[in-house]
């Protein structure tokens, strides 16, 4: 699916495939302190009915993908949006990436009746608490030294009822 970011940048969002691994696992290494393993993500991408892997790959202006700047990772169960990971690479960022990722998950979870999004974000992570504050998530709890490395508190972020328009 190509979606536009408010930039002028074109992005195309596709399900990720397990040729798209090792970049991911790049990405996951460079934005994480405890970053998920290829096992980790294997299993999300072929053991796990309820996850959705996706990538995003910005377009050039000849229409060709480039390398993949970002992925998300989140589960729909049930009535509950989970995001779990969503990562975007340092040249990508602040370019609308992770917003659209936020939005694409918020639109799908919406289309199959989902009713509350919930989340887990370091404490010291004021941009993506910052993020998804703008979509009207709101805290509505901590769990102690959930993060490792360093150790570190994660805030809960809920999202209830999810009332939003086709972003695309």
């Amino acid at each position: 699916m190509d979606v536009e970011p408010s930039s002028n940048l074109c992005l195309s969002i596709n399900p990720v495939e397990s040729s798209h691994l090792d970049q991911i696992l790049d990405i996951e290494q460079e934005a994480f302190s405890a970053p998920w393993t290829r096992v980790m993500f294997e299993a999300e991408l072929v053991g796990n009915p309820f996850s959705r892997l996706y990538v995003a790959t910005p377009i050039d202006d000849q229409g060709q993908p480039e390398d993949i700047a970002g992925y998300l990772c989140y589960w729909i169960v049930f009535e509950e949006l989970r995001i779990l990971n969503l990562a975007v690479c340092q040249p990508w960022r602040r370019q609308g990436i992770a917003r659209r990722f936020v939005q694409f998950a918020l639109y799908d979870a919406q289309t199959q009746g989902v009713e509350r999004a919930l989340l887990e974000v370091r404490a010291s992570n004021t941009a993506a608490q910052s993020l998804y504050d703008g979509f009207g998530f709101r805290e509505y709890g901590s769990r102690a030294a959930y993060y490792t490395d360093p150790a570190e508190d994660a805030i809960l972020m809920r999202l209830e009822p999810i009332e939003f328009d086709d972003p695309f």
